[in-house]
C-alpha cells in the first residue's frame, strides 16, 4: 500500500524563515523595534498549520541569513533589514 503525504509548505527552512519575516513586518514592534516570539510563532503555528520544527529551522535560517535577531532570552526577535528588503 502506497501512502501519498500532502507536501508541507514550510517544510524547507528558506520559505519557513520567508514567512516568519513576512509574519514579523505584520506586526506591530513593541520597544526598541522588538517583536515578542509567540506574536510571530501562534500564528505559524496555527494559522498556518506549520509545525514546530519548522518553525525553528525557518527561525534559524532567518537568524543565519541576518534577517532576523533573536534576543539571547529567546523572548523576542527584531526585523533586521535584509529581512526588511525582502518584502518589497
Amino acid at each position: 500500500m502506497t501512502r501519498f503525504a500532502a507536501q508541507r509548505p514550510y517544510a524547507d527552512p528558506e520559505a519557513a524563515a520567508r514567512q516568519l519575516v513576512q509574519l514579523a513586518a505584520s506586526v506591530e514592534a513593541v520597544q526598541d523595534g522588538r517583536i515578542h516570539i509567540e506574536k510571530i510563532n501562534a500564528p505559524f503555528l496555527f494559522t498556518l498549520h506549520g509545525a514546530a520544527p519548522e518553525f525553528g529551522a525557518g527561525l534559524e535560517y532567518a537568524i543565519q541569513k541576518g534577517w532576523i535577531e533573536l534576543h539571547e532570552s529567546g523572548s523576542y526577535v527584531r526585523l533586521l533589514s535584509p529581512g526588511k528588503s525582502l518584502l518589497t
